[in-house]
């Protein structure tokens, strides 16, 4: 457990018609955050291996406030502008990535972790309510896409803590008013080989967001190819960073094991 007592400057952005994203530029308060970092709360343990690790949500490490790491959006190196994307259920907006299996896998999927923030949230209690999930057989801009598991109905949430990393601008280092939360869902599936699809949605208790934090990597603009739907799911359009027009990727994380077929365990991708 850190602390830290300390008074810093830092920016608050407005609220957007239907929390589609939220952007740097709309940034117009001055508030002051002084306080301790994860003090009583839980705070998540990374875990050592993995099935698949979709990108990282930090891209500096130890330099936030309390000691902690960053997400820092590059909004002068590379002229970034979204901090995160509206994923919230309350209106209906969502997001989805994707992952692969490998040729001769399959998959015994034991839970699949998630990261939210709030902006004006503190580090000492999760402010994600609910998080919920549909796994597709193709990207959900297909006429042959399909639902094969899950609903946007049930609350798949089993923890939320923090992840000990902070959402910041490079102008904005330190900033302490988006803790990222690491949201884990049970997901009893097995699946085998080939290239799926997440939506997720995700609910939280204060007014502004849930917004989903893209993969954060130094010096890269372009993350992924997530996509954005904004209208209960009946279009989806790549997410895009609204400054540098690049398209982004959604951290996410699967565990459980795999029953090897004709592959091998070098496969697997693990951290150590």
């Amino acid at each position: 457990m850190r602390y830290l007592v300390t008074t810093l400057l830092l920016l608050v952005p407005l609220a957007f018609a239907g929390d589609a994203y939220e952007d740097a530029s709309d940034v117009t308060e001055t508030v002051i955050i002084e306080g301790e970092v994860g003090g009583g709360g839980p705070i998540w343990d990374w875990p050592t291996a993995f099935l698949f690790d979709n990108g990282p949500v930090f891209n500096s490490s130890g330099t936030g406030f309390g000691g902690c790491d960053e997400s820092i959006l590059e909004s002068v190196t590379l002229g970034m502008n979204t901090l995160g994307f509206g994923h919230q259920i309350d209106h209906d907006n969502r997001i989805a990535d994707d992952f692969v299996i490998p040729t001769g896998e399959s998959w015994d999927i034991a839970q699949i972790t998630f990261f939210a923030y709030q902006t004006n949230a503190d580090s000492l209690s999760t402010p994600i309510t609910g998080q919920y999930i549909q796994i597709w057989d193709d990207v959900p801009t297909s006429d042959k896409a399909s639902v094969i598991w899950g609903d946007l109905a049930t609350d798949r949430l089993s923890t939320s803590a923090f992840a000990s990393v902070f959402r910041v601008t490079e102008t904005t280092g330190g900033a302490s008013n988006r803790p990222i939360w690491v949201n884990t869902c049970t997901v009893p599936l097995t699946l085998g080989e080939g290239t799926y699809w997440i939506v997720w949605q995700v609910d939280g208790s204060l007014s502004s967001g849930p917004w989903a934090p893209p993969i954060a990597i130094l010096g890269q603009s372009t993350t992924g190819n997530g996509l954005q739907s904004t209208d209960s799911g009946v279009t989806w359009n790549p997410a895009m960073d609204s400054g540098s027009s690049t398209q982004q990727g959604f951290p996410f994380i699967i565990e459980g094991s795999v029953a090897l077929e004709r592959s091998t365990w070098g496969s697997i991708k693990s951290v150590f």
